[in-house]
């Protein structure tokens, strides 16, 4: 065998071998060897999001609305003081949070805005969930699930010191059970080259429904197949999703052509016997028989739901913008 023949990595570990073995002659040069080629660099796994930390959300957001007159709607107190918990948080984990006002209905409304250091500037990558409530409830799965899995999201990237190469960018809307109404605000103050440098944003909306489905928004194919994927690897079937299509924030989004996606676990329709095979739970019966009403606690959440949805939060934030 000719050392010439071989591959580089080869000849260097025979070259290697035959110096150990003595049978270079002292002094005598031994043929040179060549590197051998780096391994690709390993992809960063996304972080386990623990189920724990997002139902302690949920745990203060229900104590915030039951503190102030039993919701967390616009222009309630309730809604300012879960501002003020999501903030606290992720002031603490360093993020530059801003809060936009904006008037609806004669209320003054927030959205919070946080960004993790670094990134491309011309590449951002935002998650985002309504962090309002209806005036009849607490708005536990409506939406404190999907906030409460953004923000602990969010604290995983602080946890993990991420270097992401993109920008990487989170949002709690107010007023979105007004029609959008903080998202669409948001939107339209960013000036048209700043819309430009959006690469994608990702909505979680009522993710952990007690009789849950689980659905994957279709308007991206790259954001789509990411979610797909990972839902895939746990042999849990998707459904694209329908009902809420259009109704919610993703949509201030995708009305100015930034690439949206998102996840869902259904409110008021109806589980199908098909759906039953697929996920479990039961047919005829909704999604969230809780949907808009007082009955929306943190007893109305699916734990399994919840956590799938907060893992797949995290596998999309890392596969798109690490």
């Amino acid at each position: 065998m000719k050392l010439a023949t071989l591959t580089a990595p080869a000849r260097a570990v025979l070259v290697g071998a035959l110096a150990i073995g003595g049978l270079f002659a002292a002094g005598a040069p031994a043929p040179a060897a060549t590197a051998p080629t780096p391994a690709p660099a390993k992809v960063l796994a996304a972080p386990d999001i623990s189920l724990t930390n997002v139902k302690a959300h949920l745990t203060q957001f229900s104590s915030i609305a039951a503190a102030n007159g039993g919701n967390r709607a616009h222009g309630r107190p309730g809604y300012l003081a879960s501002v003020n918990y999501v903030k606290g948080k992720l002031d603490a984990a360093g993020f530059t949070t801003s809060v936009q006002q904006f008037t609806s209905g004669g209320r003054t409304g927030y959205n919070l805005i946080a960004d993790w250091p670094g990134g491309d500037p011309n590449q951002i990558l935002m998650a985002g969930a309504h962090l309002d409530s209806v005036t009849t409830g607490a708005g536990i799965n409506d939406n404190a699930s999907g906030s409460a899995a953004v923000l602990e999201t969010a604290l995983a990237v602080s946890r993990a010191g991420l270097q992401p190469t993109k920008h990487l960018r989170f949002g709690w809307w107010g007023a979105e059970e007004l029609g959008l109404v903080g998202s669409r605000a948001y939107v339209s103050s960013l000036p048209s080259a700043e819309r430009a440098k959006f690469d994608g944003y990702l909505n979680f909306d009522m993710i952990g429904s007690p009789n849950p489905g689980y659905f994957v928004y279709d308007d991206d194919p790259t954001i789509e197949q990411t979610f797909k994927t990972y839902f895939a690897g746990l042999g849990v079937p998707t459904e694209i999703e329908t009902e809420g299509d259009g109704r919610s924030d993703h949509a201030s989004f995708k009305n100015v052509g930034i690439p949206v996606g998102g996840l869902f676990t259904g409110a008021g329709r109806t589980k199908t016997t098909a759906q039953v095979q697929k996920w479990g739970g039961t047919s005829g019966q909704a999604f969230d028989r809780c949907y808009h009403s007082s009955c929306d606690t943190t007893a109305n959440i699916s734990d399994t739901a919840l956590n799938r949805n907060s893992d797949a939060a995290a596998y999309a934030i890392w596969a798109l913008g690490v």
